[in-house]
């Protein structure tokens, strides 16, 4: 028996996989509590946890921490005269002609960044020793001050974290109840004022996430659970909960790259390896492009960001996706101009949209469809209530006297704006990489994936429409798809040509020594390990990088020949040109992954039963544009393999909604998954 549980904004999903047969569950989030929506899930699916063979779970715990600003009170220790790298940050900010333009407070204030004597030069060698006999003054402020964390970051130890391992050793023999974050443990690579951040976030939610882990642990264990919990990473592998404990930063966006290296699984196993992945959730919506059935990784994260914020950076490697704050529970809203807006609020799992009655006074994207008559009212929140449609009437109330509209156009208009914002998103990962969306079909699950998939498919042009089997609880599906995995960069600055070979080879192997021996510390068995290699490379004179693939074997003279080649044709299709000028690798990178045993989906069973076996009635539907029609009402978990229905329908089952425009055709595959053909019929 394999289990995954996802902690999602609005709902935590359940997928237990036993022998050949698949049970989902969705229970409520928990906040701030959420180890107990993830155990509200387990017991409400019936599981017994001493029968889970793999416990594999997903958290938002690090992302809710960060957004929220409920992390620890952390100190920062620092090179001295860097001290204010943090507050200095990046002049290249997004909203460049905005005069009053505030920088985004540091985590960590001015009085807790303190410097110490130490000085590397760039190539590693020391230029002044660094003075440990300073720690001890600010260990006592510190403590003063109720610091609960610290990060240590010195100006190159990504190049030489001798000082940075040093004043680490001595924090911990002054002050060993404390949590230590030393920057060349959670980001390799150059670039000060970004490893700072990324040793500052992880120092900050390092004690919450150490004590969600051992919590979530501590009760699974005491309700039978024999083996260790596997943790989601957002590079989309899964980590042992030491792992997880040492790197924290590194479950930042967990959930979201579980969904995509499931859609990556999905699409190898049923022969699509082009896909884009949207997941649409309760708060948010995520989207990613995978390509030749493998998805894109990066390092150039932010959270926060948008188009006014400059964010903050965390180099860690991530599932490369665009995440807005567009799902079922984003609130419409009216600005002081009399525009109307979607998101990025939420009303979460609780009050929840208008319809839960829980209090909610606002309009969601829910409350939107409901009205549209897209989702069932019989099947509201899986058949367990009726929907509140006193509380959505008084809801909506307020935006029909500003706008001066029917309740039907302001949902329609919200489901437009939704849909536009999603769009957008969209072509983040398509057109703008360089991407033609008409080369790849669109993947959609989260609970409100079927609902809007049709429309964007229209919107993008993209050919098909994927809606997989169990699409509310996807992402935790694709925990299970998931090997181990721990990602390892380092700064090594070398001219791509042939007399480098033999140094990029050495400098391949001893980061390779350096990450197993990392793996094993985490509980990686060193016979599972399995090694691949990728570096970051750019012409000579640029500022950033493209991620490449390298050669498996030893990188000699004809691995530097293939290795250009693959860069000049990524740089071109990323950016549109290529250039005649020297090439140089700026990062390594290596990963080493240890193979789980992975169960696809089973085929489905057919029974020989029709179309009209599985038909529950007409229902009125509102198809935006498409018009309003009396569209036929499927039942979702009866349809088998080899069944096709023309739109307008719409199939439904406790969990999901699929909803098929007039003129398209859906279809059954051999494992349950949906496909839309985007064709007019």
């Amino acid at each position: 028996m394999r289990v995954a549980t996802d902690v999602g904004g609005t709902f935590t999903d359940l997928v237990c996989i036993d022998g050949g047969g698949i049970r989902i569950t969705k229970a409520d989030t928990t906040p701030p509590d959420f180890e107990q929506g993830v155990l509200n899930a387990v017991e409400k699916g019936g599981i017994d946890p001493a029968a889970i063979d793999d416990f594999v779970h997903g958290t938002t715990v690090v992302i809710n921490a960060l957004l929220s600003r409920r992390g620890a009170t952390t100190g920062l220790i620092t090179t001295r005269g860097f001290r204010d790298v943090l507050e200095i940050a990046r002049g290249n900010r997004p909203d460049l002609f905005n005069l009053a333009f505030e920088k985004p407070a540091p985590f960590v204030p001015r009085y807790l960044r303190c410097e110490i004597t130490e000085r590397m030069d760039y190539l590693g060698r020391v230029v002044e020793p660094v003075a440990l006999d300073e720690i001890a003054a600010i260990v006592d402020m510190y403590k003063s001050e109720g610091v609960e964390s610290v990060a240590v970051a010195c100006l190159h130890a990504y190049i030489n974290p001798a000082h940075e391992k040093a004043i680490e050793e001595e924090i911990s023999r002054l002050w060993p109840e404390v949590s230590v974050i030393a920057s060349h443990k959670v980001c390799g690579e150059w670039r000060e004022y970004e490893r700072t951040s990324t040793a500052v976030l992880s120092a900050y939610v390092h004690p919450l996430a150490k004590g969600y882990l051992a919590s979530l642990d501590e009760k699974m264990s005491a309700r039978g659970l024999a083996k260790k919990p596997l943790i989601m990473r957002s590079n989309g592998g899964v980590a042992t909960v030491e792992g997880a404990r040492n790197d924290p930063i590194s479950m930042v966006e967990s959930g979201p790259a579980s969904g995509v290296l499931g859609a990556a699984a999905l699409g190898r196993q049923i022969g699509q390896p082009n896909l884009i992945a949207l997941d649409i959730g309760g708060t948010t919506a995520k989207t990613a492009l995978i390509e030749d059935g493998e998805a894109r990784i990066t390092t150039a994260y932010k959270i926060e960001w948008d188009r006014t914020n400059p964010g903050y950076p965390i180099r860690t490697p991530v599932v490369d996706l665009v995440e807005i704050g567009n799902g079922g529970g984003s609130i419409a809203w009216i600005d002081d101009g009399g525009r109307l807006h979607v998101g990025p609020q939420s009303a979460g799992s609780q009050p929840g949209p208008a319809a839960y009655g829980r209090g909610g006074r606002n309009i969601t994207t829910t409350d939107a469809n409901l009205v549209l008559g897209r989702i069932n009212p019989d099947l509201f929140l899986g058949g367990a209530q009726q929907p509140d449609w006193d509380n959505v009437n008084r809801a909506f109330a307020p935006l029909q006297e500003r706008l001066g509209e029917s309740r039907e156009a302001i949902a329609r208009g919200v489901i437009r704006l939704a849909n536009a914002n999603m769009v957008n998103a969209l072509k983040l990962v398509s057109l703008n990489r360089g991407y033609d969306p008409r080369d790849f079909a669109l993947i959609a699950f989260g609970g409100g994936g079927g609902m809007h998939a049709v429309a964007l498919a229209e919107e993008l042009m993209t050919p098909k429409v994927i809606v997989p089997v169990n699409s509310s609880v996807f992402s935790a599906w694709g925990m299970l798809m998931c090997d181990l995995r721990r990602d390892f960069l380092k700064t090594n600055v070398k001219t791509l040509n042939a007399d480098e070979a033999g140094d990029i080879e050495s400098a391949y192997r001893a980061l390779e020594k350096e990450a197993v021996k990392t793996s094993l510390a985490e509980g990686i068995p060193e016979q599972a390990m399995r090694i691949e290699r990728y570096a970051d490379m750019r012409y000579a004179g640029q500022e950033h990088t493209v991620k490449i693939a390298m050669p498996e074997t030893s990188f000699d003279a004809a691995a530097v020949e293939r290795s250009a080649s693959v860069f000049h044709d990524a740089h071109e299709r990323e950016y549109t040109f290529r250039l005649d000028t020297p090439i140089e690798l700026v990062n390594l990178h290596v990963v080493v992954f240890a193979d789980i045993d992975k169960k696809p989906l089973p085929e489905r069973a057919v029974t020989g039963k029709g179309v009209d076996d599985i038909t529950k009635g007409r229902r009125r539907v509102d198809f935006d544009e498409a018009g309003v029609h009396d569209a036929d009402i499927y039942d979702l978990g009866a349809f088998e393999p080899g069944m096709i229905v023309s739109g307008p329908a719409v199939l439904e089952d406790p969990t999901a909604t699929l909803v098929v425009s007039p003129g398209k055709r859906a279809e059954m595959d051999a494992y349950g998954n949906i496909h839309i053909e985007m064709r007019t019929t």
